[in-house]
């Protein structure tokens, strides 16, 4: 298979590990001598359901994720969770406590306002969400029916460095842009969820972990699609699930085991994150917006201080194979997502060019 592969820093779709993507092109045809294709088996056969079992209990494997919370491969992106959240969970007061650390964290509370009494508990958007805001247990109400953050914010590269007290109260986190990147303890968390486009699979599935005493209070008037319940009791196949996608996932999912598991992507991931901000913080010319100790690890952001630079850079680094290194279309400037599949090469190959860049553009 060719390896003339460019790197791709886009913030999801994303790279996969090529071993992965080679596995899976091995078996594009005809799935492990069964007969037929992954993407042409009923997701009600043998087959498929035990792809699906073994994905769901290796994600368990590398997440530690406890007995007492279901996995739910679900469709629809993050974005629909932004409406399931609060649809089965505004259960008790109707209350939810949001923080807002960028775009897709405000989105969420948004739609959140079609269902509740949601209150902005904290924001950075004064700053155009160059950090994250530190909260206490005290700032939350008590009788919020959860707490709802967005882990890491792919669009302004900030990344909460704690996870909030928030006491009884069920936290619910967006993950995903940094999911399986660093050890999380599932257990703080009532619900994580995460679209699986930038550290997981292809496009068109979406994890949802879930603790099992929140599912089951949806109100009547909820359509069946949108209740956890109904995919939690159905293993995830209440209809035809994406079987490619959940397939690929569970692949990534067994990769990241024969690597050493999370705390050995964490490793890699870190190393990778540090090389790509010391560069910058030494440079002349290129500047990192986000506070320090908020950095992502994943979604690196970066200005020249120039638009029609920036563009250049972007324009110049397509050319020689590093792909998608312009920032959101919202704030501009530059990004360089290095998600997990994002080999060291690929950073090496970025901090190259930058630099060949700065020594022509002073």
């Amino acid at each position: 298979m060719s390896h003339n592969r460019a790197f791709n820093f886009s913030a999801g779709p994303s790279m996969l590990p090529l071993p992965v993507i080679e596995d899976v092109a091995a078996n594009l045809s005809n799935y492990q001598g069964c007969g037929e294709s992954v993407m042409e088996m009923s997701h009600r056969s043998k087959e498929f359901k035990a792809i699906l079992a073994e994905a769901e209990q290796n994600l368990r494997d590398i997440m530690n994720i406890p007995d007492n919370y279901k996995v739910m491969f679900l469709q629809g992106g993050g974005t629909l969770q932004f409406a399931m959240v609060p649809m089965n969970l505004l259960r008790k007061s109707g209350k939810a406590d949001y923080i807002i650390t960028g775009s897709w964290a405000k989105k969420a509370a948004k739609e959140a306002k079609k269902f509740g009494d949601i209150k902005i508990v904290a924001s950075s958007e004064e700053s155009t969400f160059s950090y994250i805001p530190e909260v206490k247990k005290e700032d939350f109400r008590e009788d919020a029916d959860y707490v709802h953050i967005t882990l890491n914010n792919t669009i302004y590269g900030t990344h909460y460095p704690y996870i909030p007290d928030t006491g009884d109260i069920p936290l619910v986190a967006d993950m995903s842009s940094c999911i399986l990147s660093e050890e999380v303890d599932v257990t703080k968390f009532g619900l994580i969820y995460a679209g699986a486009q930038k550290n997981v699979a292809p496009a068109g599935v979406t994890i949802v972990i879930m603790r099992e005493d929140l599912i089951g209070f949806a109100k009547d008037n909820v359509p069946t699609y949108l209740d956890y319940k109904v995919h939690a009791e159905n293993d995830s196949a209440y209809n035809t699930p994406n079987c490619f996608a959940i397939y690929v996932a569970g692949e990534v999912f067994k990769h990241i085991k024969s690597i050493g598991g999370v705390p050995a992507m964490h490793d890699l991931d870190v190393e990778k994150a540090k090389k790509l901000y010391d560069y910058i913080d030494s440079s002349q010319l290129y500047t990192c917006p986000v506070r320090e100790q908020d950095r992502s690890l994943m979604n690196v952001v970066f200005v020249t201080g120039d638009a029609d630079l920036d563009k250049k850079f972007v324009a110049e680094g397509k050319a020689i194979g590093l792909h998608n290194l312009n920032g959101h279309r919202s704030i501009g400037g530059m990004r360089a997502s290095i998600y997990n599949a994002m080999p060291m090469e690929g950073v090496d190959a970025l901090i190259d060019f930058m630099k060949k860049f700065e020594a022509e553009n002073k």
